[in-house]
């Protein structure tokens, strides 16, 4: 089982978000996902992982690698709706930065986004419909 994913861009903010199983088996399929957000933004990166049905242990290290990438390219990945299932994810670079977890997207937006500004998408081709 893999993952699919939407990217979207508003403002300055991408949204990077996530529906399936992020295990080993989807962690290419993830990281090509963040190289897609970093060749198309400038700012922070929401990963949305309100459709995520849970993450492995090396689905955990991959999102913390996306940080650390993110924060080589100058930008910055928080986090919205983790999985309930009581794991936690490593900090961004092994070194003590934390990533920043909103508790829902709505959230995650309401913290960088005006209501009404122009937003640009692109998704995988089997990402669920709404």
């Amino acid at each position: 089982m893999t993952i699919e994913w939407r990217y979207t861009v508003q403002q300055e903010l991408g949204v990077l978000s996530l529906a399936g199983f992020l295990g080993t088996d989807a962690v290419g399929r993830f990281t090509g996902a963040v190289g897609w957000a970093v060749a198309r933004g400038t700012g922070p990166v929401v990963l949305d992982l309100s459709r995520l049905r849970g993450w492995s242990a090396g689905g955990r290290i991959a999102v913390a690698e996306a940080a650390h990438r993110l924060r080589v390219a100058g930008r910055t990945l928080e986090l919205a709706a983790i999985p309930a299932d009581g794991s936690l994810v490593p900090d961004g670079d092994g070194g003590g930065t934390t990533i920043p977890v909103h508790c829902d997207l709505d959230a995650a937006l309401a913290a960088h986004l005006d209501a009404g500004a122009e937003q640009r998408a692109w998704r995988s081709d089997a990402w669920p419909s709404e």
